[in-house]
């Protein structure tokens, strides 16, 4: 079985930038990713200081490279079980141990069940404003019902473009959500969504069931954010009624040895956060390493005087 100082579970952002951080302290360092990012429909990565506009994957290629340099262990494979003293088994069989573990598995995101949508997500289906709102400025955007966020996602989108429409689809708004919308200039077309209509892989539009049919370039949807936290659950780690991972400012979990990163701690973090994320994380785990080295030394130290 090969020992490490540190498991990284999770290769994206925030577990390369751990890695990163831990491989400088001299920690040696096993990365298991499965090769899924979230981003990966993607095709470019935006909000990153100095990385602005470049492919997610490069981020991760280069960041892959960086720690190989440093003597960085990164195996492309799933942990399927993690056991208490952390011994880990991936699903090639292969076992592996370590002295704390850093968890950046990410999350998944739960999407309506509208024919089109899952097949666009990451391209003219989106998401953040953030990273992709500036690419489809002042085009005509819809934004589709069905989630209780979907208002508030309308009044902020309204801020990039003024040719925006609510598609409730399944929902029903309150005479106060109306107001809002309309005071803001955000348009409302009622009906049940069919499906998105494509055209020479592009989004043309909306669809609903009465065969209405609305001009769209671009739709923005709020996904269910779905942890991926059963390997911490696994391990004790104390988490809410809806299976996100309690933990502190640095990542640390209720878990002795355990720290959490990136979207799994944070749904919200975008990959300049998480890599962020992961740096603090690195720092909180090397201090923690460097308590127990402390402690073993001072105890064999003072074995050894005893024996003089």
């Amino acid at each position: 079985m090969k020992e490490f100082d540190v498991l990284v579970i999770g290769g994206g952002a925030a577990g390369l930038n751990a890695a990163l951080v831990l491989l400088r302290a001299r920690r040696t360092v096993a990365v298991v990713d499965a090769g899924a990012p979230r981003n990966a429909p993607s095709t470019r990565m935006h909000g990153f200081l100095g990385r602005d506009g470049s492919r997610p994957g490069a981020l991760l290629e280069e960041g892959r490279a960086e720690l190989a340099s440093y003597g960085g262990v990164i195996l492309e494979d799933t942990v399927e079980e993690v056991a208490l003293g952390f011994r880990a088994r991936l699903a090639n069989g292969a076992h592996l141990s370590a002295r704390r573990i850093v968890f950046a598995g990410g999350l998944r995101d739960g999407l309506p069940a509208i024919p089109g949508v899952r097949e666009r997500w990451g391209r003219d289906v989106l998401h953040c404003p953030y990273c992709h709102g500036y690419e489809v400025r002042d085009e005509p955007i819809g934004v589709l019902g069905g989630s209780p966020e979907a208002v508030q996602h309308a009044l902020l989108i309204r801020q990039w473009t003024e040719d925006l429409i609510l598609f409730p689809h399944t929902d029903s708004l309150t005479p106060d959500q109306r107001e809002q919308l309309s005071a803001r200039g955000v348009r409302i077309h009622e009906g049940v969504i069919a499906h998105l209509v494509v055209v020479d892989d592009k989004l043309g539009g909306v669809e609903l069931i009465d065969g209405n049919f609305v001009s769209r370039s671009a739709v923005f949807v709020r996904p269910r954010f779905l942890p991926n936290s059963q390997l911490l659950v696994n391990l004790g780690c104390a988490a809410d009624e809806f299976g996100w991972v309690s933990h502190d400012g640095s990542g640390r979990t209720s878990t002795p040895g355990v720290w959490i990163v990136g979207n799994a701690a944070d749904p919200r973090a975008q990959v300049i956060t998480a890599a962020g994320q992961g740096s603090a994380a690195a720092i909180a785990v090397n201090a923690d390493l460097v308590a127990e080295d402390c402690a073993h030394d001072l105890t064999a130290h003072r074995a050894r005087r005893v024996n003089q």
